[in-house]
């Protein structure tokens, strides 16, 4: 059922093509002795067996579903950790290329979604503890023009800019995208090295986006996370498995905007923000409440006592004053118009710092669905580009737009509808 991270234990079984688990003194034992082969599989078994019996099963061995109307790692409670990784296509990638990729990657998934062992995976005991394991694809302009021009949405061809953007090229652009998100760090990890080996013939990364939020376990499942400002980040958002969230994220296929052939998909924003902490540290509590809109404490809108309270943008102090001034930023993202909503996913990050005169370089990695990025998205990100008191401490670095493609039956692949239909 959509929305829960709940699953049944990871089936395990040993892949056909495990002889590129061995290396080359197996193989070659393979020959000499003639029992190589299976005696590797045999120890890989062996091994496998060991880790799982060693499991934390209330967690570790909790599988998603990669097959479906649509992709996984969207209607649902996000995980602990998340990495994205941007591609750029190789000059020669063509049609036929992406036909002989994308099934690769979509093979790969569904067994590391499951708990199994990726093609030629020498660490296969890396696998078995998928933690919720999520795998999303989305595709860039550049891809989906190479298929045809004809198929790009039009949301996807008119890529928004604003004033305030500051944006780097280390954090712009892509033409494929991989989401990849689980409850343990090591287990996203292993899980992009792998999908990178299937696509090395056919790509080179672009970009690559680490976070994180509470760890699995450390507060109730559903619990709205904290940015690195303190702030509680989407509280509005709709709730997985209703009608509210199919209209925000699955609807409008049938419009001018989106193509047939992303009936079950929807569209995909990243934009990276660098926070300004040791410059956020010199304002007091109440200056950090009325730049946001919210209370530090619960969360709840400077009018009501509870996080979900419905603000009250008409109350007024006894001066006369809006409580929740025209700038704040929960402000700014609200509007009249019932159509302009997202589906929000962030992450924090956290690096090395940029010179010795700062803590950190942290800040959000700010990820959004919704069928139209256009109509959607942009009319609440330019309300915030031109009047958020909170862009005083955000640096709008980073920006990259795709389609997520829909799901896929077993003995499909993500992107058959584009490819083929």
């Amino acid at each position: 059922m959509p929305g829960t991270r709940e699953g049944a234990p990871a089936e395990h079984g040993f892949s056909r093509r495990a002889l590129l688990l061995g290396g080359g003194a197996v193989a070659a034992g393979a020959v000499v002795g003639g029992g190589g082969e299976a005696y590797a599989q045999a120890r890989v078994r062996e091994a496998v067996a060991r880790e799982r019996a060693q499991a934390d099963t209330a967690n570790a061995l909790v599988t998603q579903t990669f097959h479906g109307v649509h992709q996984s790692g969207i209607e649902m409670t996000p995980q602990a950790h998340q990495t994205l990784v941007a591609l750029d296509l190789h000059d020669d990638v063509d049609r036929a290329a992406l036909r002989r990729m994308l099934p690769i990657i979509s093979d790969d998934a569904a067994r590391l979604m499951a708990g199994r062992s990726a093609l030629a995976d020498s660490e296969p005991e890396l696998a078995i503890m998928p933690t919720g394991l999520t795998i999303t694809v989305g595709f860039g302009r550049e891809l989906i023009a190479r298929v045809d021009p004809a198929l790009v949405p039009a949301w996807l061809a008119e890529q928004p800019r604003f004033a305030i953007d500051r944006l780097e090229d280390a954090w712009v652009g892509g033409d494929l995208v991989l989401q990849i998100a689980a409850d343990d760090p090591l287990t996203v990890a292993h899980t992009r090295r792998m999908l990178l080996k299937d696509i090395r013939p056919f790509t080179t990364v672009r970009w690559e986006q680490a976070g994180f939020r509470r760890a699995w376990g450390s507060q109730r499942t559903g619990t709205t996370q904290r940015n690195l400002f303190g702030q509680v980040d989407g509280t509005v958002n709709p709730e997985p498995g209703g009608d509210d969230f199919r209209r925000v994220v699955w609807d409008g296929t049938t419009e001018d905007r989106n193509p047939a052939w992303l009936a079950g998909g929807t569209g995909f924003i990243v934009r990276r923000f660098r926070m300004l902490l040791d410059k956020w540290d010199l304002l007091d509590r109440e200056g950090r409440e009325e730049a946001v809109g919210r209370r530090l404490d619960t969360g709840a809108p400077l009018t009501g006592t509870a996080e979900y309270d419905e603000p009250d943008f008409d109350a007024v102090t006894p001066l006369g004053f809006p409580v929740i001034a025209e700038y704040a930023h929960m402000r700014r993202l609200r509007s009249p118009d019932t159509a302009q909503r997202i589906l929000r996913r962030t992450y924090n990050f956290e690096q090395a710092p940029r010179s010795a005169d700062e803590l950190s370089e942290s800040g959000l990695i700010f990820t959004a669905f919704q069928h139209d990025v256009g109509t959607q998205y942009v009319p609440l990100q330019q309300r915030m580009s031109d009047l958020d008191l909170l862009n005083e401490w955000v640096e709008h670095i980073g920006m990259a737009v795709f389609a997520i493609p829909p799901g896929c039956d077993e003995g499909g692949y993500v992107g058959q509808t584009l490819l083929e239909g």
